[in-house]
């Protein structure tokens, strides 16, 4: 097999901080076209308004990355498989699970591969962690994801709309790594979320857990934290203490710490071609499950109005 010819679609910041370099940087690929119905493309690939367009006047493709919003994920995502083409999902991978669920359906009748990606699980300390926690008796879990949504998504109003998560969209990180790292599965017991009175969307979450075993886990989520901020997992275990901090770049084990170069979306990239060159797809909606229970178990409590 050639380089698989993708496009992307949607340029935003994601779009352009991670995708375009890990595609730039993998001989895997080649960026044979974008899709901004803004016109703000790139100068060395042609650029097309909307996916409609390019498929009807664009050049060859083998797949295509979506980088909109979720809420219009899955009409783009059913047209890429129904042509015949790969799928790459940004996460979340879409704005509902039924909606996933359905397009993992039809990428395995269309014989493409869809990949609902998780962008933290390829974070440098993850695959160490999950390694050394496999054995380990876990005592307990606490979760603590907390920054500054006008930092990370200044003016971005569909994260605050039905869908857009609130902010799961960052907490949902830090559950792609724990259900990932943690060795028996977990479900919901409690929790409150912090919907600002104008807003659809929480601010911040407070949730507990408990595994299979009956093991409790915590999370703080919350979006209004300015200076220093905060991506933390630490797992108390009968061997010591694995805290995997810096959003799972930096892994702390009772024998020492272990930090390596973030490359995050390389992995990603390194994942999809592996998928579309074996046939498979990779669509895990074990995150995306926990935050719906959390919106249908938890307790809304109405905060301060926020604005960006």
């Amino acid at each position: 097999m050639g380089a698989i010819r993708i496009a992307i679609v949607g340029l935003g910041k994601i779009a352009r901080d991670q995708h375009l370099p890990s595609i730039a940087g993998n001989d895997a690929f080649t960026l044979a076209a974008t899709v901004s119905p803004r016109g703000e493309g790139l100068a060395e690939v042609p650029n097309f308004r909307s996916l409609d367009a390019l498929l009807a006047d664009g050049p060859a493709i083998d797949a295509v990355a979506l980088c909109t919003p979720p809420q219009v994920r899955y009409d783009l995502a059913a047209q890429a498989l129904g042509r015949g083409l790969h799928v790459f999902l940004e996460k979340p991978p879409g704005a509902t699970l039924a909606e996933v669920v359905a397009l993992e359906g039809e990428a395995a009748s269309a014989g493409v591969s869809l990949f609902a990606s998780w962008h933290s699980r390829y974070a440098a300390g993850v695959a160490p962690a999950r390694a050394w926690l496999a054995d380990k008796m876990i005592r307990s879990a606490r979760i603590t994801w907390r920054e500054d949504v006008r930092v990370w998504h200044p003016g971005q109003a569909w994260i605050w709309e039905p869908g857009g998560l609130g902010v799961f969209d960052p907490g949902i990180n830090a559950l792609s790594i724990a259900t990932h790292i943690l060795p028996r599965p977990f479900f919901l017991t409690e929790g409150t979320l912090s919907l600002p009175a104008n807003r659809a969307a929480p601010i911040a979450a407070d949730l507990s857990f408990r595994d299979s075993a009956g093991t409790p886990i915590t999370m703080d989520l919350d979006w209004r934290q300015t200076g220093p901020q905060t991506w933390d997992i630490v797992v108390e275990t009968d061997a010591g203490t694995c805290t995997l901090s810096k959003g799972g770049a930096v892994l702390t084990l009772p024998d020492g710490v272990e930090a390596r170069e973030d490359r995050e979306y390389a992995g990603l990239y390194a994942r999809f071609a592996e998928l579309v060159q074996t046939g498979q797809s990779d669509v895990d909606v074990a995150p995306m499950r926990l935050v719906a229970d959390a919106f249908l178990r938890g307790h809304r409590m109405v905060v301060d109005a926020f604005e960006d």
